[in-house]
């Protein structure tokens, strides 16, 4: 059994690419030998290894094979695991209870996607997942393809619930730009005016194009083991919520059902998990939010009880989450204007605030961060509540 608490003591990251060019493996293996440079190790003493892919059948989505494309040796611990956008946060939390019970003692924990290929666009590949049948097949019958039209029409029915207006997703698109101009590691560095904001393209009305991730053929890879052989972000806290919603009236399908008690509740799930850690929302030095599209940015600050019904948009727009706010969020860009590589995006941005490393985008004595994951359409939720220091 081991005699430490484990934490993520390893971060690699490949260049994130706007262009088609490499393939999910070949990424992964980069991300992963990065990741075993940056915590002192060899590929020798990785003995499990969690890997993560993109939804959808593709014949070149990452998998296990990893383990031998990776030149890993003997493996105690091997999975693919894939439960779409809360993948990263699952993998994390079975690779710390893994080692907590002796089953592993260093956990490697990669994703790696490429979507964009020659004469294509990450659009098509996207539209192509979620299957022909049931719902999904009486959808793409009526011309609503992957994950835009549905967020559109999410989008419409907030905004209406709430009161809110565009100017509320432009205002989560200019705070996302406003940290990734001081990000390296962001695509969409430029920039951006509340001009510039609505003179671009609707894809699907209400959402712009600026509204949507931006996704990129790129991996991360992080090690889960021993902070004894470097000083790591430890992970305090952790809660996952699986609402499974139904589609038909009269449930509402896409925000937290009114009525449901606090312990049942999405926002109760994130209390378990800052009741795991000793924390409150209060001393979140930062929140890494899974952000696909703007409209998801303005829900789940409700949804998780940061703000009240109806309010999220007026705290965006304040600057409370953009630099220098009292609530930074998605300090690296986001998935709007950092990159998209599903979870490992809010996690890979803990990690380098948790070590100091941001530069410009460095939250002051950051020390403890919340990252959070969400899978298909606000149908399961994730939670993983960082620290600098240990228990």
């Amino acid at each position: 059994m081991p005699v430490f608490e484990p934490a993520i003591i390893g971060l690699g990251m490949t260049e994130m690419s706007l262009l088609p060019g490499g393939t999910a493996q070949d990424l992964a293996h980069r991300a992963l030998a990065a990741a075993v440079r940056d915590a002192g190790l060899a590929l020798g003493d990785i003995d499990g290894l969690l890997v993560g892919s993109s939804q959808g059948v593709r014949p070149d989505r990452l998998g296990v094979a990893l383990a031998r494309r990776g030149g890993l040796g003997d493996l105690v611990l091997l999975e693919h695991v894939e439960m779409k956008g809360v993948t990263t946060a699952v993998m994390i939390q079975n690779a710390v209870l893994a080692v907590r019970a002796g089953l592993a003692r260093t956990v490697a924990c990669v994703f790696g996607d490429a979507p964009l290929r020659p004469g294509g666009s990450a659009g098509t590949t996207y539209a192509h997942s979620g299957g022909h049948e049931g719902v999904r097949g009486l959808e793409r019958v009526s011309g609503v393809l992957g994950s835009v039209p549905t967020y559109a029409l999410a989008a419409a029915r907030f905004l209406e619930i709430t009161g809110g207006s565009e100017e509320d997703l432009c205002a989560v698109a200019l705070s996302c730009r406003a940290w990734a101009t001081r990000s390296p590691d962001a695509v969409m560095r430029e920039p951006l005016t509340r001009e510039d904001y609505f003179a671009a393209r609707i894809v699907a009305e209400p959402l712009r194009v600026l509204d949507c991730a931006r996704p990129v053929n790129g991996a991360v890879a992080v090690i889960v083991g021993d902070p004894a052989v470097l000083a790591g972000a430890h992970v305090r806290g952790r809660a996952q919520r699986h609402p499974a919603r139904r589609r038909r009236a009269p449930h509402e399908s896409w925000f937290e059902p009114a009525g449901e008690s606090a312990d049942g509740s999405t926002a109760g799930a994130l209390d378990r998990a800052l009741a795991m850690a000793g924390r409150k929302r209060d001393d979140l030095d930062a929140i890494e939010l899974y952000d696909p599209f703007s409209i998801v940015t303005l829900s789940l600050l409700e949804t998780y009880g940061f703000c009240g019904q109806g309010e999220a948009g007026a705290l965006v727009r304040s600057g409370a989450t953009a630099p220098g706010g009292t609530l930074p969020m998605n300090t690296g860009g986001g998935q709007l204007s950092g990159f998209y590589l599903q979870g490992m995006t809010p996690l890979a941005e803990a990690i380098v605030q948790l070590r100091g490393h941001g530069g410009d985008r460095q939250v002051a004595d950051a020390s403890t961060v919340l990252v959070t994951g969400i899978g298909g359409r606000v149908d399961h939720h994730a939670f993983l509540v960082l620290d600098r220091e240990a228990a």
